[in-house]
């Protein structure tokens, strides 16, 4: 480890803590990125500039395979505030290393209401946009404004609005490559590599309105007799309802959802049902159907089941869990968590005719 002028940088140093999965793999170089400036340092620097880098935040949404070669930036940039306010919103900014619970949390305690249904996902402000995260029916996008990102070949500092992300389900410019160079970056066909988030801002209602249309907040308004439950109160019920049904990072190596809730048409959907009545699904607006991933896996028996010491947890097969540390000490490897993936991938194709789209990022 060495300080290169205020920039902090670790050669040939261990991943396993930095990400959820808890996965051993080493970084060549991580840099410890806590502004703009560390980037434009870096940039300077002709081996460094030259080298591939990988933005990492909270590595909640990362299946590491081996060791990382390049640089590794590991986002650190902090700092929440009231920006300004309009007429229907108040307009929040948190620093992309900004630990996203406890951001949410903040904006509750200070009396800007909108975030709570996403409370305990894990990871950073900065990853949220990347993977538009969301949870009991509020997504991200919902509540997006704007951010601020760092172009990582030319170190312009450049801006985005909720339409420049072209956010979807799970999915973001952040997470496409470009087919060709652009002059403006902000207008390239994808942002994969190519950017460093910094700053993100939400817009959060003043005149605020509960979203309880999952059968789990339902259930917990019946439960507590709460008609009009408070921003607050929904906070509270969405961090009971993750910690029955999911592990704690902390305790269980997870990334959360291995894999996407895959959308059909009607007539898929149809068929499906014919074929398994019990098959859980939701109507979308476009009038295709969402089918629950987690429950398209347990029908095909893997929860429980375990490749080396990556395993499907037992209280929700959507989730991979590492059972380590195994006789090596390491737990699960990157190849374990990949090879049991595309088994179940390989299980469900061949039941439901579905291909199961993997969640967060390999590499």
């Amino acid at each position: 480890m060495f300080d290169n002028g205020a920039m902090l940088v670790e050669k040939n140093t261990s991943l396993q803590a930095l990400n959820s999965f808890h996965i051993a793999a080493r970084a060549q170089t991580l840099v410890h990125v806590t502004s703009e400036s560390d980037v434009l340092t870096l940039l300077r620097e002709p081996d460094w500039a030259a080298s591939s880098k990988w933005v990492l935040g909270g590595g909640s949404n990362l299946v590491l395979t081996g060791d990382v070669k390049g640089v590794v930036l590991k986002v650190e940039v902090t700092g929440r505030r009231l920006l300004r306010t309009t007429a229907k919103d108040f307009i929040v900014e948190a620093g992309a290393g900004e630990n996203w619970h406890a951001f949410v949390l903040w904006t509750l305690e200070h009396g800007y209401p909108g975030l709570e249904n996403m409370a305990l996902i894990p990871g950073t402000v900065g990853a949220a946009p990347v993977q538009n995260i969301g949870a009991y029916g509020v997504e991200l996008q919902d509540r997006f404004d704007s951010l601020d990102a760092i172009d990582l070949d030319t170190g312009q500092i450049f801006s985005l609005n909720a339409a420049q992300c072209a956010f979807g389900y799970r999915d973001s410019i952040f997470k496409h490559s470009s087919a060709a160079s652009s002059g403006a970056v902000h207008q390239s066909l994808g942002l994969k590599d190519r950017a460093l988030i910094l700053r993100v801002r939400f817009a959060l209602p003043k005149l605020w309105k509960p979203t309880l249309g999952y059968a789990d907040l339902s259930k917990k308004m019946l439960e507590n007799g709460a008609n009009q439950p408070t921003a607050l109160q929904i906070f509270d019920w969405v961090c009971a309802i993750r910690r029955s049904k999911l592990p704690d990072p902390e305790v269980i190596g997870n990334v959360g959802s291995f894999f996407k809730n895959p959308s059909v048409s009607a007539e898929q959907c149809v068929d499906i049902i014919a074929r398994d009545p019990k098959v859980v699904h939701y109507a979308l607006p476009d009038g295709s159907f969402k089918l629950a991933a987690g429950w398209l896996i347990d029908a095909c028996g893997w929860r429980g089941k375990s490749v080396g010491q990556a395993g499907v947890y037992e209280k929700q097969a959507l989730v991979l869990v590492n059972r380590g540390p195994g006789i090596d000490g390491f737990g699960a490897t990157g190849g374990e968590v990949m090879t049991l993936a595309k088994a179940i991938q390989t299980s469900v194709y061949e039941r439901f005719g579905i291909m199961l789209e993997i969640e967060p990022a390999v590499l």
